[in-house]
């Protein structure tokens, strides 16, 4: 059994379309102020511009957790 743990942050664009950017293991004892300040940082430094777009305001923040069972199916 495997379990994967994903931030996703997502950021409005100045075309209205939502983006979001994904970070992979995130450090277990990371809060929502962390996340608020990363993402305000990606924000007011314009870090990405997807598809040529700015990056306008803050929508949301999660963290996914994947658990993937395998089974061998060879006999």
């Amino acid at each position: 059994m495997e379990m994967k743990k994903r931030l996703l942050m997502t950021f409005k664009t100045t075309g209205d379309k939502k983006v979001s950017i994904g970070v992979d293991s995130p450090k277990d004892d990371l809060n929502e102020n962390d996340i608020k300040v990363a993402m305000e940082t990606i924000l007011s430094n314009n870090i990405f511009a997807p598809g040529g777009e700015s990056l306008v305001s803050l929508i949301e923040a999660k963290v996914v957790v994947t658990d993937t069972t395998e089974f061998d199916l060879v006999l």
